[in-house]
């Protein structure tokens, strides 16, 4: 008993000890990055279930000085334009505080005062006296596991999440995370949202639909299985009619339905293998080897050689080789303009387009791959079949 005892004693002073070692190792912290501690630590006294924010002013997780300096230029400019009429989707556009180099140390100073001005009056309020609701607290939850297990860099996401609670006055705090979802996708295109918390997730998943090949807009090139949910290219052309809105160049093919409202949300099995992915205007070009790009009236990811992956903007906009994805979810939301990309297994964002669609919408697939196939998810399905010799073609 008495060795146990003591084998305890000597692990805790043991923890303590490089506790103590670990911080006297840390470099003094910057004045921007001690002026984002406070803010976390006023956060948290006043926000009930926010003990996220503790790892913040714990020291135990701390932004780099240019992430702290964006953070101060952005939420002061937020917390001014409470001044103004909120915008339609409750969350401000994106402000030109992400060009650093246009502020000055004045205009920092006049940021940290606003914000200073602010948390006067967090201060007044009594501990725990904010409950940012059940919705905002589960993201809170997940994006602490998250950062714990390292699938996310930092906390700022919990700490934008927070002052957003308590900057709103009146506005459905059940509805934040989607809000802050749509702002972020909207503010930051590539890797934006790095991390998609599990209840953000679970609400794009849940706007899953069933898609299937149109036979008569696929490539007469491709093979397209019985179930029309898997494509490869074949080695002999088909002899098919050649419809005005087939593909005869790229090899390609669209969903049956095309959208023109709400929210749509699909996943597709691309593997190690080239792809293009995402959405065509009903009134694309689908004829020869032209671009399949924005001005053609395409939104698309696509990756080639293995490692070039790039979304097809004009000039295109090649995307980091760590965003490369195995499963892709692609996710509409028409009414909002936004045609987003997420890599599934880490359920992290890659890219999104932003623009007022007018149109009819069809989701759209290509691939280069003559062995293994390209396959789309059903909603709801739990494994693909991936082996060509147990696919059933027509």
């Amino acid at each position: 008993m008495c060795s146990m005892v003591t084998l305890f004693t000597l692990l805790c002073v043991c923890q303590e000890t490089h506790k103590r070692a670990k911080n006297e190792k840390r470099e003094p912290l910057e004045e921007n990055q001690l002026f984002i501690v406070e803010l976390a630590r006023d956060l948290n006294r006043v926000c009930q279930r926010s003990e996220v924010l503790g790892n913040i002013w714990k020291l135990e997780d701390i932004w780099p000085t240019p992430l702290c300096r964006a953070f101060i230029l952005e939420w002061a400019s937020l917390l001014e334009s409470k001044k103004r009429p909120m915008q339609s989707d409750g969350w401000p556009e994106e402000s030109d505080w992400r060009e650093q180099d246009l502020f000055s140390e004045n205009d920092m100073e006049n940021a940290k005062r606003t914000i200073i001005n602010w948390t006067k009056d967090l201060r007044a309020q009594p501990e725990q006296s904010v409950w940012p609701g059940e919705a905002v607290v589960q993201v809170l939850e997940d994006l602490q596991a998250a950062w714990r297990s390292r699938h996310m860099p930092n906390l700022l996401t919990a700490m934008e999440l927070l002052m957003w609670v308590l900057l709103t006055q009146g506005l459905d705090k059940e509805a934040i995370p989607q809000q802050w979802l749509i702002w972020k996708q909207r503010t930051q295109k590539i890797g934006a949202a790095r991390y998609i918390p599990h209840s953000v997730w679970d609400w794009i998943s849940n706007a899953a639909v069933e898609i299937s090949l149109d036979l008569d807009t696929a490539n007469p090139d491709l093979l397209i299985s019985n179930d029309e949910k898997k494509m490869r290219c074949g080695f002999e052309r088909k002899d098919v009619p050649n419809y005005h809105q087939r593909f005869d160049g790229w090899w390609c093919a669209t969903g049956v339905d095309g959208f023109n409202s709400g929210r749509h949300y699909w996943e597709v099995e691309v593997g190690e293998r080239d792809f293009r992915l995402g959405v065509a205007k009903e009134s694309a070009l689908r004829k020869g080897f032209k671009s399949l790009n924005t001005d053609t009236g395409y939104l698309t990811l696509r990756l080639e050689r293995g490692t070039e992956l790039k979304a097809l903007t004009v000039p295109f906009t090649a995307l980091p080789p760590g965003l490369i994805p195995r499963k892709v979810a692609v996710y509409l939301d028409y009414d909002q303009g936004q045609l987003s990309f997420y890599d599934v297994d880490s359920r992290s964002h890659i890219y999104t387009y932003n623009e007022s669609f007018n149109e009819k919408l069809f989701p759209l697939f290509g691939t280069t791959e003559i062995i293994k196939d390209l396959v789309i998810k059903s909603p709801g399905s739990k494994a693909y079949c991936l082996c060509p010799s147990l696919c059933l073609w027509g």
